[in-house]
Order: structure tokens, then sequence, then C-alpha cells
């Protein structure tokens, strides 16, 4: 898992509403060793990455971001490879108004209230829901630092 060995697999819970655009982000730490050679064994259990990435590449979102049209409901699947850090999903600037982790629902659209992040362990895994109210910039981060 240090070293990459991992992946997303989305199993939809029963009567899952359709959305505008669907996204599968997966959450790992790197440890990065010597160049050609696997992850640096020392860092990862002193837990000191030398990244927290989503879906393998520091930064690459901030150069290519993720799509969406104001009033589009979006629904971002969320894994938390680990193999170390927990995991704090947040859309700065919006809030989620369905949120369903491990298994259960614990936010529904028709529900009150709303939610700020995505809580998950490592190999933990759900999915987060969200309509923009605006056009705008609204960056995703992950609390693990």
């Amino acid at each position: 898992i240090g070293n990459g060995m991992y992946g997303a697999v989305i199993i939809d819970p029963p009567d899952l509403l359709p959305v505008a655009r669907e996204y599968v982000l997966v959450q790992s730490e790197l440890y990065l060793g010597p160049d050609g050679e696997p992850g640096d064994l020392a860092k990862m259990q002193a837990e000191r990455p030398d990244a927290v990435v989503f879906n393998g590449y520091a930064d690459q979102y901030a150069h290519r971001p993720l799509t969406a049209r104001a009033g589009e409901r979006i629904r971002v699947w969320l894994l938390d490879a680990g193999p170390n850090r927990d995991s704090s999903f947040h859309v700065v600037g919006a809030q989620f108004d369905t949120v369903y982790r491990e298994g259960r629902w614990e936010n529904r659209p028709s529900g009150a209230g709303g939610a700020q992040v995505l809580p998950l362990s490592p190999a933990g895994g759900g999915f987060a829901e969200l309509v923009f109210p605006a056009p705008g910039h609204y960056p995703f981060v992950t609390h693990a630092m």
C-alpha cells in the first residue's frame, strides 16, 4: 500500500439517484525513496510523507481543475488509501448536503443541515454531494497535512 498498490471499487447504494457529474478521488501519502527504489520504510513508520495527494499526483488539480456548473449536482467519491493518515475531505466555499460513508447515510439532500467534511480513516470510502451556488473556483483539500 505504501508503494501504490491500491485502487477504488465503487458500489452504488440501492436507489442512488443520478447526478450531473461524478468524480472519483483516491487520497494517498507518498513516502519517496531513492529514484527507482521502493518507498522509504523509515518515513512510513514515522508518518513523515513527502506529499499527501489525490489520484497519485501532487497539485494536479490546481493546474487542471475538475469542472462543474453552478446549479449542477456533483458527486465526489473518495477513498482514503492511506496508508497512515486520516482524511477530512473538504471543498472550500461549499457545503455537502449528502454524505455517505462506510456503507451508511450520514446526510441526505432532503434532511436538515449539511456537512463541511467527509471524514475517513485509511481504507475507508464514501461520497459527498453538493451543488455549487455560483460560478467560481472551489478548491478541495484534505486536512491531512
